[in-house]
């Protein structure tokens, strides 16, 4: 009877085991955190378990969020900004500070599931004009040393996400896939360390860029429904530029001899607002797309099986720069009140869960003024002066609010700055502009959004639901419970 009970107990958390792997596997996410009022980390890490979410991609070291991750069996790849990459070249020293810091400390004190150091953030784009070239490769070098010193070598890996333009193929087939010429000896250096340390290559892949810069580019062939005409490499079928660009990758790595290195896509996603091609629509059918494919275990022609893949992003940000695009401010699947967008499985689930407990300042607006003149010289540079210090990237052509008349935009530009500014009564002086009203102004698709309060992360509660993992363990004690 006892051997029955315990075999039982054994079958029992076998499959449950098998269950948590396959959630410890699944999809990942970028959380960035360049927004002017950001949810408290422990709102965000809950939002994360309570979706079923087991990989986080960070872009900087926040000690903040860092500690709000302890112990939630979240894998974290914690990234290096481009600007430490110098110092980081040029000091082994200061290599093991940040080490020291921003890994080991987490790790050993705060039991943070670090997985990943991302050493800087897709520095070869030739927007940089080479200023992170000769940086990049020591900087790898140093980190992989002082995570060795720390005798963590074997738990963290170093890499390098990179965009997609270190490769191209001159024949647009990924067979004709190779390392950019100007770069290609730098990047063989890199994928060579890589290689030699076990550590993966990251790429970026963005189809909505590649449609964003070409108005010619064939836009059912961003997507994953097979409408798009596809491309024959040879007896591969590719039906979306998403599977195109990755074996493009896995070519250049295969033509100079390292064809077996492991790749994470670490960002791929659509936006939902700032261009015309930026909309919840699109936004959806891409995210859906990608996440169907992940969850049927479909890869590439070249490399089949599930991508291991973090969308971009998690919530919106907006106090990114918007100088690649009015777009660079929407990319989450979550508004920044860390509210879904749109219904998206990522799992077995139907749907995003939307962040609890988040509080919102009052229900007031700052709006034109009904006695307003639309002459008043004052105008402009008034409404210049909110959005440059707000966010008015939903007002340009095709977005959410594109379609609203003057006095409209300037309500909304006077809003922005107005939310902004935590509801101040002087953010709503513009001097016989402005008025504060409590009828909310929104039209149609264009939402006059109310801030959500600033909190000090500290007072946030940092209670968790129950996860698979820890129902794992609940059960475990249960069997034992009734067999012994």
């Amino acid at each position: 009877m006892l051997f029955k009970g315990v075999f039982a107990v054994f079958f029992v958390i076998t499959l449950l085991y098998a269950s948590l792997l396959i959630e410890v596997e699944g999809i990942g996410v970028n959380w960035g955190s360049q927004a002017r009022h950001p949810l408290p980390p422990a709102t965000v890490v809950r939002l994360l378990r309570e979706n079923g979410i087991q990989k986080v991609k960070l872009f900087e070291a926040d000690s903040a969020i860092l500690k709000a991750l302890s112990r939630t069996g979240i894998q974290v790849m914690v990234g290096i900004p481009n600007d430490l990459l110098a110092p980081l070249a040029g000091s082994v020293a200061a290599a093991e500070r940040w080490v020291s810091q921003n890994v080991s400390a987490h790790v050993s004190s705060n039991g943070v599931d670090i997985r990943y150091v991302a050493v800087g953030n897709e520095p070869f784009l030739k927007a940089f004009n080479g200023t992170f070239e000769g940086i990049t490769l020591p900087a790898l070098q140093n980190i992989q040393s002082a995570i060795i010193k720390a005798g963590l070598a074997t738990q963290v890996k170093v890499t390098v996400p990179l965009n997609a333009d270190v490769y191209q193929s001159a024949s647009n087939l990924p067979s004709d896939g190779d390392f950019r010429p100007e770069i290609r000896d730098l990047m063989l250096n890199i994928v060579k360390f890589l290689s030699d340390n076990g550590a993966p290559f990251t790429i970026n892949i963005y189809p909505f860029i590649s449609l964003y810069n070409d108005p010619n580019f064939p836009v059912e062939f961003a997507f994953f429904d097979g409408t798009g005409t596809p491309i024959n490499d040879n007896g591969r079928i590719y039906d979306n530029v998403l599977d195109a660009n990755y074996d493009t990758l896995v070519w250049s790595l295969q033509k100079n001899g390292f064809g077996n290195l492991t790749i994470i896509v670490g960002e791929v996603g659509w936006p939902t607002d700032g261009d015309k091609n930026a909309n919840l629509m699109y936004a959806r059918r891409y995210n859906q797309g990608f996440m169907n494919r992940q969850k049927a275990n479909k890869g590439t022609p070249m490399r089949p099986g599930a991508m291991d893949a973090y969308l971009f992003g998690l919530i919106d940000e907006d106090a990114k720069s918007i100088q690649p695009g009015n777009f660079e401010r929407h990319w989450g699947i979550f508004y920044i009140d860390g509210q879904p967008k749109y219904q998206l499985s990522l799992g077995s689930g139907n749907g995003l869960i939307p962040a609890k407990d988040v509080h919102y300042l009052a229900k007031k607006w700052c709006i034109l003024a009904p006695n307003a003149n639309l002459q008043d010289p004052q105008l402009g540079p008034s409404v210049s002066y909110a959005c440059d210090h707000a966010d008015c990237t939903s007002l340009g052509y095709g977005s959410s609010c594109g379609n609203l008349n003057l006095a409209q935009n300037v309500s909304y530009a006077f809003n922005s700055y107005y939310q902004v500014s935590n509801q101040l009564d002087s953010a709503c002086k513009f001097p016989g502009l402005s008025i504060v009203s409590t009828r909310d102004p929104s039209i149609g698709s264009c939402k006059f959004k109310i801030m959500i309060k600033s909190e000090d992360a500290s007072e946030a509660s940092a209670m968790m639901p129950i996860t698979r993992s820890t129902a794992v363990l609940l059960l475990l004690s249960i069997c034992l419970y009734i067999v012994l």
